[in-house]
C-alpha cells in the first residue's frame, strides 16, 4: 500500500494544496500525484507540536527510549515495503536499500534510544559560597527538520531520532521528489507516538519549507541540503534567533600517497565513491595522487570504474542506479560536454549517458586541473576528477579541503595551519554503523552532525541553588 497522507496532530490527512507529481527516476514514469500541505496545515502541524511539547518535554528518558525502540522494531517489520518504495521513488538498487540502508535506519533509532538514557552534562563546580551549582539540560521545543532527496528514509531517521530522544517535538518535511518512504514512516509514527509529537508535511521548499522555518513557534531548524538553501534559511531565522543545524555541501577528496595499497584504494573508491550513484554529500569524488603512483592509479581506477554495473534497480547485479531527475542528468551531460571540449582534459572512461526513458547516467572519470570548477564544487553526481600532487602542504590550503580521506590514514599529514579537518576512510564502515562528529573547513556543517549525542537538540541551563546544609 502506498501512503500519501500528511501526519498532523496524530491524524493522517490529505494535503489541501496543489498536487505535485512524483516520478520513478529509473523509468521516468509518474507513480503518484500527491497534494501539498497548505499554509493552514503547516500552521496546524507546528501548533500541534507546540501543544504536545508541554507533556512530551517532561517525559522520562525511559519513556522516550521505549518508543524509539518500538519504532525501530516496526521499521524492521516493514523493511521490504520500505525498500520497495525507496527503490521505486529514488531508483536505488533494491538489494542495497534492503541490505545496507534499512538495518542502518533501524539502528539509528536504537542508538538514540540508548542515548536518551545516558545523556551527560559537564560538572558545574561551585561559583557562589553557600550555594550548589549544577547543569540541567532541557529540550529545545519545536524542531523543524527539512530532509534532502538523496537518502529519504535514512535522513528522516537522522532528523527524528536525536530530536525525539532529547524530548523535542518535530515537524518533518521530506523532499518533494522523494516523499514515499517518509509517508509510510508517518503511518507507523501515528500509532506509536503521542499526537503532535511527530508531524509530517509535504510540499516545495519555497512554499512549505519557508513557512515552516519562518514560523514564530519553531525553536530550531535542521537542514541537510545545499549551501544556497542553508544561507536562505539562515537569512530569515536570524531575526528570531532560532537555533539552527545546517549540514551543507561538500566535495570530498581522496588523498593517495605513494606507499598506499593501490588495490585497496581501488576497491574502496569503486564501492563507496559511486554508491548511491554518487549522490552523497560525503561521496569521495576527487583524487589527489602522489606523482610516483599517479599513472598506476589512473589505469587501475579507469578499469574499476568501467566495470560498474548499471541497470534495473530490481536486479541483484545492479550497482549504479539512476540520477534523481532528468534535470540532474542534463547537468551531468553538460559537465561532461564542457570538460571534454577542453584540450587539457582527458576522459579516462565513461561520459556516454544512457539516455533512455529514465535518468540513468554513465560514470565519467577525468584528469583535471585543481582550479577547474568540477574539481572543487559539489555536484551530487557520479563524476570523478583526478589530480597529481607532490606534497601534502600544497593540497591542504585553507578553505579548499572540506573532507579528507586517505589510504592509509595519516593523521599527521592532514592537520594543516591549525585548521580542523575530518579524516575518514571513505565511508568504509560496516552497514549500520553510526558516523562520528563532522567538523570541517569552511561550510560543510554548521553545528554538530547528528550522531554524537542528542545534546545538539537540548539547551543547557546553569542552576545555582542554596547548598544542602543551608536548607
Amino acid at each position: 500500500m502506498m501512503h500519501d497522507k500528511l501526519l498532523i496532530d496524530g491524524k493522517l490527512e490529505a494535503g489541501q494544496g496543489t498536487a505535485l507529481a512524483v516520478f520513478n527516476p529509473a523509468t521516468g514514469e509518474e507513480i503518484a500525484r500527491i497534494p501539498q500541505a497548505d499554509l493552514h496545515q503547516v500552521d496546524a502541524a507546528v501548533r500541534a507540536a507546540e501543544s504536545a511539547f508541554a507533556q512530551w518535554g517532561q517525559t522520562t528518558p525511559k519513556t522516550r527510549s521505549l518508543l524509539l525502540l518500538e519504532l525501530a522494531d516496526a521499521i524492521e517489520q516493514h523493511a521490504e515495503t520500505f525498500a520497495r518504495l525507496e527503490s521505486l521513488n529514488y531508483g536505488k538498487p533494491y538489494h542495497a536499500v534492503l541490505n545496507d540502508e534499512l538495518p542502518a535506519v533501524a539502528d539509528v533509532f536504537r542508538f538514540f534510544a540508548g542515548a536518551a538514557r545516558c545523556l551527560s552534562g559537564s560538572a558545574a563546580g561551585e561559583y557562589l559560597e553557600g550555594h550548589t551549582s549544577m547543569i540541567r539540560r532541557d529540550p529545545i521545543g519545536v524542531v523543524t527538520s527539512i530532509a534532502p532527496w538523496n537518502y529519504p528514509l535514512m535522513m528522516a531517521a537522522w532528523k527524528l531520532a536525536p530530536a525525539l530522544a532529547a524530548g523535542n517535538c518535530v515537524v518533518l518535511k521530506p523532499a518533494e521528489q522523494t516523499p514515499l518512504t517518509t509517508f509510510h514512516l508517518a503511518s507507523l509514527l501515528a500509532n506509536i507516538f503521542p499526537a503532535g509529537v511527530v508531524n509530517v508535511v509535504f510540499g516545495t521548499g519555497m512554499a512549505i519549507g519557508d513557512a515552516l522555518t519562518r514560523h514564530p513557534l519553531v525553536n530550531m531548524v535542521s537542514l541537510t541540503g545545499s549551501i544556497v538553501t542553508g544561507a536562505h534559511i539562515l537569512s530569515h531565522t536570524a531575526s528570531s534567533i532560532k537555533r539552527t543545524h545546517m549540514e551543507l555541501g561538500g566535495k570530498a577528496p581522496v588523498i593517495v600517497f605513494d606507499d598506499a595499497n593501490i588495490d585497496q584504494v581501488m576497491d574502496g573508491i569503486r564501492s563507496f565513491g559511486f554508491y548511491n550513484a554518487g549522490q552523497d554529500c560525503t561521496a569521495a569524488c576527487r583524487l589527489y595522487v602522489q606523482r610516483g603512483v599517479y599513472d598506476d592509479v589512473v589505469s587501475k581506477l579507469g578499469q574499476a570504474v568501467a566495470s560498474l554495473n548499471m541497470g534495473d534497480p530490481n536486479s541483484e547485479d545492479t550497482e549504479l542506479g539512476p540520477l534523481i531527475t532528468a534535470a540532474q542528468l542534463e547537468r551531468v551531460a553538460g559537465f561532461v560536454e564542457q570538460a571534454s571540449a577542453l584540450p587539457h582534459i582527458q576522459v579516462i572512461t565513461g561520459g556516454n549517458g544512457l539516455m533512455g526513458r529514465g535518468t540513468t547516467s554513465s560514470r565519467p572519470f577525468w584528469r583535471v586541473h585543481s582550479r577547474m570548477t568540477i574539481s572543487y564544487k559539489k555536484r551530487y553526481l557520479a563524476l570523478w576528477s583526478l589530480l597529481p600532487h607532490l606534497t601534502m602542504r600544497r593540497k591542504l590550503s585553507p578553505g579548499r579541503m572540506l573532507l579528507v580521506m586517505g589510504w592509509p590514514p595519516r593523521c599527521g599529514r592532514v592537520t594543516w595551519g591549525g585548521r580542523i579537518v575530518w579524516l575518514r576512510v571513505c565511508n568504509m564502515a560496516a552497514p549500520g554503523s553510526i558516523p562520528t562528529l563532522c567538523w570541517s573547513v569552511k561550510c560543510r556543517t554548521v553545528g554538530r552532525n547528528f550522531p554524537a549525542t542528542a545534546k545538539t537538540c537540548q539547551c543547557m541551563d546553569w542552576i545555582i541553588t542554596p547548598s544542602c546544609d543551608t536548607l
